[in-house]
């Protein structure tokens, strides 16, 4: 047992979690914390980002990438308050963190005091849980307690608050092991009884995941559980990664930028078991007109998403792993060669719609995709900003393994990229890529100097259309081409520039031809690279479907748009 101060009480917690680095900036209200973790940096590594928000992005990338907790760390008032995106991204997208702010002593709370905010209140939306702690007795277990809260059930940030005076004290600590989740609900063996019933009396089943499957790990048995029963497969966009895209039974992504088949069988099955996921408007779009020829199962961890926002024949919370165990040894194998055949032609017509062939005469998202994954591992993490190239990224390009789908999903941030990368690079060691647009990129480009400074393997390619795509896609659409203040072609800046500003190498590709030998040369580099790409600003995510619309919408052809 050692005797030692709060801050070191907090930074040996961390260590003894197993956390082996954290992202921050420092400031007024955790200088102590910044020397417990100076004096311990030969066993915690600490990541300083340019912006608080850069480093909550980091945290919670890493922890995507990992399956680890991400930690993060700001001080009071205003670098408290630059978390709070951060944190409500990774709340949104069900993404382990713990967020560790410094406060005012505690004798200056409620005062108006220099940097005071109340960190707790802000964020109590957004977090699984917070604490404020206001006694050094309780501090090591509470920063237990909120590692055991974040990664338990359904994962999501926690937020522990600490006065500077809570800091400074001593108390005697003694290392604890590493915490466990905790044990989830398993699923009833009527409820597991009943879904198979319904399996066995599907002649046109459909299985859907979401962003569950990738914290459940899943994989396997969803590939299991579609062999068995002769089912497509299809997801969100949060579930991208968990099927391999080659897989035959896998149809990708559906929703209003979904690929046809996956949305259109959806639509026309009798049974959609749904895991993992919540349901969303940009998944469903009109409620009432969604899958309204199927039952549908609904197992999810988390019982507040059962009948939420569509009505279930049966909803289970539960461990959905072991749920899905016990299922494949309770159903008979099954096959609907009529339903794979319509599968088979839906197929077909997506290839005649979609299939993007590369243009001899233009530089396409889609060739940018396609170069980009000649140079990539099947572990490669890719990140994404949002807007269009998000959901470029998210159509085209091949995912074969868990957890290297790196986005913001629920929330939609963007600026969301470049913290994420370098979060999902040190997570892995591995050299990473960062999809993004010129708007996305400009609200946190901050973070290259993160990127420079650490030499974090990271390949940026920036899909430069000189607009908010995706805002304009949507002003051609529905608000009859009034482009207010989309139009990013006064902006100066020049990315290659920048980049060389901040110490990394900087390319620009503006034609065809020099898309393979451009990025030949950057993923070559042994440092980080940023890639200003070209491309059209009327190049369209297509298909879509309108806000609010059904699939009998889907809008498939940018000739469609008048």
């Amino acid at each position: 047992m050692m005797i030692l101060t709060g801050a070191e009480i907090v930074v040996e917690t961390l260590i003894e979690q197993g956390c082996q680095v954290v992202f921050g900036y420092p400031g007024g209200q955790v200088i102590n914390l910044y020397d417990a973790l100076y004096m311990r940096s030969d066993r915690i590594q600490h990541i300083l980002t340019a912006h608080e928000q850069g480093a909550a992005h980091a945290a919670d990338g890493y922890a995507r990438a990992s399956g680890q907790v991400g930690v993060v760390i700001a001080t009071s008032g205003p670098g408290a308050t630059n978390l709070v995106t951060g944190i409500a991204t990774a709340y949104l997208d069900s993404v382990p963190m713990v967020a560790i702010t410094g406060n005012v002593p505690n004798s200056l709370i409620g005062r108006d005091s220099f940097q005071e905010v109340d960190i707790t209140g802000v964020t109590l939306p957004i977090t699984k849980h917070n604490f404020l702690v206001k006694s050094i007795d309780k501090l090591a277990d509470t920063i237990r307690e909120a590692f055991v809260i974040a990664k338990s059930g359904r994962p999501g940030p926690v937020l522990v608050d600490i006065p500077k005076d809570v800091q400074t004290a001593t108390y005697p600590y003694q290392v604890g092991p590493v915490v466990q989740k905790k044990p989830q609900k398993k699923a009833q063996g009527d409820q597991l009884s009943r879904a198979a019933q319904m399996i066995a009396e599907a002649k046109r089943p459909y299985i859907y995941f979401g962003g569950g499957a990738v914290s459940a790990e899943i994989s396997e048995e969803i590939i299991q559980l579609a062999e068995k029963i002769d089912a497509p497969i299809g997801c969100t966009m949060m579930g991208l990664s968990v099927v391999p895209v080659d897989h035959p039974r896998y149809l990708g992504m559906e929703g209003m930028h979904g690929h046809f088949a996956s949305s259109v069988s959806q639509d026309e099955a009798d049974l959609i078991i749904t895991i993992g996921a919540r349901f969303s408007d940009r998944a469903t779009g009109n409620v009432a007109k969604y899958a309204r020829k199927a039952r549908i199962i609904h197992i999810d961890a988390d019982s507040a998403e059962l009948n939420k926002n569509v009505n279930v024949a049966l909803g289970i919370e539960c461990d959905v792993k072991d749920a899905l165990e016990r299922l494949l040894s309770l159903i008979d194998a099954k096959q609907h060669p009529e339903w794979m055949a319509r599968i088979a032609e839906l197929k077909a017509e997506e290839k005649v719609h979609f299939e993007r062939e590369t243009p001899k005469d233009r530089l396409t998202p889609y060739a940018l995709i396609q170069e980009t994954a000649k140079h990539t591992l099947p572990d490669t993490p890719i990140v994404t900003d949002v807007g269009q190239h998000q959901m470029w990224t998210a159509q085209y390009y091949p995912f074969q393994k868990g957890r290297t789908f790196i986005s913001s999903g629920g929330l939609g941030t963007m600026g969301f990229g470049v913290g994420a990368a370098i979060g999902a690079a040190k997570a892995t060691g591995k050299k990473t890529v960062l999809f993004t647009g010129d708007g996305s990129f400009g609200m946190n480009l901050n973070e290259l100097a993160t990127v420079s400074t650490e030499n974090i393997p990271l390949v940026i390619i920036i899909m430069n259309n000189h607009v908010l795509g995706m805002v304009r896609q949507w002003q051609t659409l529905f608000f009859q081409k009034h482009y207010s203040n989309t139009d990013l072609h006064e902006r100066k800046t020049d990315f290659v520039k920048l980049a060389e500003a901040f110490g990394m190498k900087g390319y620009r590709i503006q034609e065809l031809s020099e898309l393979a030998p451009v990025l030949e040369k950057a993923f070559a580099e042994n440092s980080p690279v940023l890639v200003d790409c070209l491309i059209d600003q009327d190049e369209f995510v297509l298909p879509m479907l309108p806000p609010g619309g059904c699939i009998e919408d889907i809008i498939t052809e940018r000739e469609e748009i008048s």
